[in-house]
């Protein structure tokens, strides 16, 4: 080989050489900058990584100018606010989904749900399969492994329980 030519190559390092030695100047205070500015280490690091992903392509050009990590720090910069007003959008997104104002529950409710609460499961069981899911004495007898007498009972005594605590919640309420 021509020595001449060697020295040439020699004269300028490979671009690949260049762009780890410039990544290994900076990297590490633009991931101190960035940090600072996100608050959040992971995500710095992931900025830097980026800004410098981009760099590479075009890592001839920018080798060329009079400072190549301040074309970096921007991009860096520019991807953490991109990806602050990202967030940001997004939590408003999800505020304003959340805003959906939605009816709360009635008083009625609430007592009836506080009464319900109080019934042994047998009994709440029983009311709540025949007055919300509307089933049959046979199929909530079915369903329970009970006989229907006994879901007649349990039902009786559930709504007894439940007509006697909701008035007592209604007293409470108007007296």
């Amino acid at each position: 080989m021509n020595p001449l030519h060697t020295e040439a190559l020699d004269a300028s390092p490979p671009a690949s050489q260049d762009i780890d030695e410039f990544y290994a100047a900076h990297a590490r205070g633009l991931v101190l900058q960035l940090y600072a500015y996100t608050g959040d280490l992971g995500a710095a690091q992931d900025l830097v990584q980026e800004a410098f992903c981009r760099a590479l392509p075009r890592w001839e050009r920018l080798r060329t100018y009079d400072d190549p990590a301040a074309w970096v720090r921007r991009v860096a910069w520019n991807l953490a606010t991109s990806r602050w007003r990202r967030s940001r959008a997004a939590l408003d997104f999800a505020r304003r989904q959340r805003e959906e104002h939605v009816a709360g529950p009635s008083p009625d409710r609430v007592a009836l749900a506080a009464a319900l609460a109080k019934l042994p499961p047998n009994q709440r069981t029983a009311v709540v399969l025949r007055h919300l899911a509307d089933l049959s004495v046979a199929e909530i007898a079915q369903q329970l492994a009970a006989a229907e007498g006994t879901v007649r009972v349990w039902l009786h005594r559930g709504r007894a329980a439940l007509a006697a605590e909701l008035a007592d919640v209604r007293e409470d309420n108007h007296g």
